[in-house]
């Protein structure tokens, strides 16, 4: 009997001790979609009506920098729609046990919900947004108006959040990948934020806008912020875009 990739990484390594994942003992795994919060929901252009993306790889990879300062031009709702289409987008290909998006992710767990701290986007209202992947459309939040100068205080006054057109603050469903890995589910969210961003720092090159990755924050006062507990869903990672 042929043993797959994942036990036979548990059976030789200091892992095999620890208890058998939910999913080996059957436990029925979270949903693969969190609605974070309620509110009044807005669709984006479809991803396959864009007219965007066209920049050479080669040349977006050597044009990449972490970019700090943008310009007051706003974002247009269609090149929001690309970037986040490219950075948590759904295949068509996804069914109800697994999605398969535009990135990689450990065991197609996929255990990041995209928040938008939005300052200048045509068509949208300053404030706080969540992506919803499986519909791709957004989910506008109540909350202050002096929410981006709170994220900027939790992101130790960085000026990046408050300057930018928009941020993206990636929130991980822990629950979501220690179903099937455990213990190892905090290191996989990691990596696979990785991915997420850099997909982000790319599609962002192709539109005219650039990205500045931000990973030194307040946890505490973040998730307190956003109403997340700080165990089960947290803030992993956020990054600043706006236009060159």
């Amino acid at each position: 009997m042929s043993t797959s990739i994942g036990d036979a990484f548990l059976d030789g390594t200091k892992y095999k001790n620890l208890a058998v994942s939910d999913q080996k003992q059957g436990v029925t795994q979270p949903f693969l979609h969190a609605v974070l919060r309620e509110g009044p929901r807005f669709s984006l252009p479809s991803p396959e009506t864009l007219d965007l993306g066209t920049l050479a790889l080669r040349t977006a990879i050597e044009t990449r920098r972490s970019l700090r300062v943008y310009q007051e031009t706003p974002l247009a709702l269609d090149e929001l729609s690309f970037l986040l289409w490219c950075s948590q987008g759904v295949k068509p290909e996804s069914t109800d046990s697994h999605t398969l998006r535009t990135v990689p992710s450990a065991g197609a767990r996929h255990a990041f919900e995209t928040l938008l701290l939005v300052n200048r986007v045509e068509g949208l209202s300053p404030g706080v947004y969540q992506y919803d992947a499986a519909t791709h459309g957004l989910i506008q939040w109540k909350s202050p108006e002096d929410v981006t100068e709170q994220v900027t205080e939790a992101c130790l006054n960085q000026r990046i959040v408050s300057n930018s057109a928009v941020t993206f603050i990636w929130v991980a469903e822990r629950v979501r990948m220690a179903w099937r890995y455990g213990e190892r589910a905090l290191r996989y969210l990691f990596l696979d934020a990785g991915h997420v961003c850099q997909n982000l720092y790319l599609a962002a090159e192709s539109v005219g806008a650039g990205v500045c990755a931000i990973g030194a924050f307040d946890d505490d006062q973040l998730n307190q912020l956003l109403g997340l507990n700080g165990v089960d869903q947290f803030a992993v990672y956020l990054a600043g875009t706006g236009k060159r």
